[in-house]
């Protein structure tokens, strides 16, 4: 493995045709292994309300909450970029509260970077935050934030004038001075446009193979998360039936007396 990954390292990476490998985090011991392993980037995401809080969507989640797991991964890592995802309404009403919240998030969580949702509509906002130094990373295509706009979890992009909006959007967002940009759900011919027309990194959920790097919902691929299964997921261990076949083994064994054995006792 390389040394720290830093903005710079991302970019040096999609310059030299190096894929980025990108993973969710939440807490100590899981951002620890992954960052062990050569994950580039964790980014400690506002989907925190769902794999974890149980929420229906990722709004509720709060500035506060996204603070408190996200100084717990920062912690853990010593390799990778850690970026603090800014949860609803805690950038949408003005520039300013946008600057005040990817401070804390840089201040208190101890993020590298800072995550927003949106696109042409948030360069003012962006411009603000980079021009206070913290570095911006765009997520554009399906923003989950919107889902109740979007009707649900829609592939965007499909139409020529959608298309067309997003590569306007990631243009702008690069000009105002994005890092990296997020490409969520969209067609994988649109994407790979995006990521040509672009010279900083694309990261891709759900957007195909042409984009500069990958990004998973970490519950996803291990199989944890089952309320509903997206097609751009690959499960790569389905630790979910694993976890109940030991969590039922542990109440039997202490049902019947056979949990704690001499072996698990002091003299």
């Amino acid at each position: 493995m390389a040394g720290k990954i830093t903005t710079a390292v991302l970019q040096e990476m999609t310059a030299r045709g190096e894929k980025i490998a990108m993973l969710t985090a939440y807490d100590y011991l899981t951002a620890e292994i992954i960052d062990k392993v050569g994950v580039d980037v964790i980014l400690v995401g506002d989907t925190l309300a769902m794999v974890v809080a149980g929420h229906e969507t990722t709004l509720p989640i709060t500035l506060e909450n996204m603070l408190y797991h996200t100084e717990i991964v920062a912690r853990a890592t010593k390799r990778a970029l850690v970026v603090g995802d800014l949860p609803f309404m805690s950038y949408q009403v003005s520039p300013e509260q946008a600057l005040v919240s990817a401070g804390r998030m840089m201040k208190e969580g101890r993020a590298h970077a800072v995550k927003l949702e949106g696109g042409r509509r948030m360069v003012p906002t962006i411009k603000r935050i980079v021009g206070a130094g913290i570095p911006i990373m765009g997520h554009i295509g399906l923003t989950p934030q919107s889902v109740f706009k979007f009707g649900g979890y829609k592939l965007q992009g499909g139409t020529a004038n959608e298309a067309q909006r997003i590569l306007e959007s990631a243009k702008a967002l690069e000009n105002a001075g994005c890092f990296a940009l997020v490409l969520e759900k969209i067609p994988q011919g649109l994407a790979a446009r995006v990521s040509e027309a672009l010279t900083i990194p694309t990261i891709g959920i759900g957007a195909g193979p042409h984009c500069d790097g990958q990004v998973l919902v970490l519950h996803d691929m291990l199989g944890i998360f089952e309320k509903f299964h997206p097609k751009f997921v690959k499960v790569y261990a389905n630790l979910g039936p694993l976890m109940r076949d030991a969590f039922s083994r542990y109440v039997a064994d202490v049902k019947q007396g056979v949990f704690p054995a001499p072996e698990h006792s002091y003299d």
